[in-house]
């Protein structure tokens, strides 16, 4: 199913889809994609951050560490490299964790591990909006929580290369993206270690999604079927809107 032109509805249409993705992503990841130790759950507030989707890994006291790779018991998941069309990383550790590091749970007090955000249009609607977006994103980064970031809106004047370009603006001084101009629309992938690295892939309007790297660890993520879970989200929008957003071709 290719990409829609979501400008042809109002953001309380994509406000409803928005949902219904996160809820597919949601299973998908808990239904084998990810490895045993690690869970997901949609719109959890953890500290201050309120992420689409949290991938969390399970702690359980006196029990033995899972292996390296996250795979517990039975376990069907494997973790592999992540991949992307392009590629960048910082040039040394993310220069701005300066402060005291603050230690981030979620309520269950199972560890953060990683999170996916789909980029609303409330995000860019502002100044101020768009500030706070790439502040949160940032203190993800700082405090080593891996992010899929999805934005299927076009750049505005606060992003005119796409949302990764304004975020690695802020994580290197020299931070110069510039995507393919036929390709606006922005998927990226950070792994934030002692470097933030970024896995990126630029799409257009009428594209199909690739899968993209959800990272758990360091050179360890699971493959994301966005293709997949759009499909399924899609069908559950209501006809009247999907007429608007799929008109039949002449």
């Amino acid at each position: 199913m290719p990409v829609h032109d979501w400008k042809r509805v109002d953001a309380g249409i994509f406000h409803d889809f928005h949902h219904a993705w996160i809820e597919e992503i949601k299973r998908t990841l808990n239904d084998g994609l990810l490895p045993d130790d690690y869970y997901a759950m949609a719109e959890q507030q953890a500290a201050p951050f309120g992420p689409d989707v949290l991938a969390l890994q399970f702690q359980e006291p006196n029990l033995e560490a899972p292996p390296v790779g996250g795979n517990g018991p039975g376990s069907t998941a494997t973790l592999t490299r992540p991949k992307a069309r392009f590629t960048a990383q910082t040039d040394a550790e993310f220069y701005r964790r300066k402060k005291s590091s603050l230690v981030i749970r979620h309520v269950s007090d199972d560890r953060i591990v990683a999170m996916i955000e789909i980029v609303s249009p409330g995000n860019k609607a502002g100044r101020n909006a768009f500030r706070a977006f790439l502040d949160k994103v940032c203190d993800l980064l700082e405090h080593k929580i891996h992010l899929l970031l999805i934005d299927l809106l076009p750049p505005t004047r606060r992003d005119p290369h796409g949302i990764h370009a304004a975020i690695w603006g802020e994580l290197i001084e020299d931070g110069d993206f510039v995507p393919p101009p036929d390709k606006p629309l922005t998927l990226v992938a950070y792994e934030s270690a002692l470097v933030v690295r970024a896995f990126v892939e630029t799409i257009a309007v009428g594209d199909a999604l690739p899968a993209m790297p959800l990272i758990l660890e360091p050179d360890g993520a699971v493959n994301v079927p966005l293709e997949e879970t759009y499909r399924r989200a899609f069908a559950a929008v209501p006809r009247r809107w999907r007429r608007v957003l799929d008109p039949p071709t002449p």
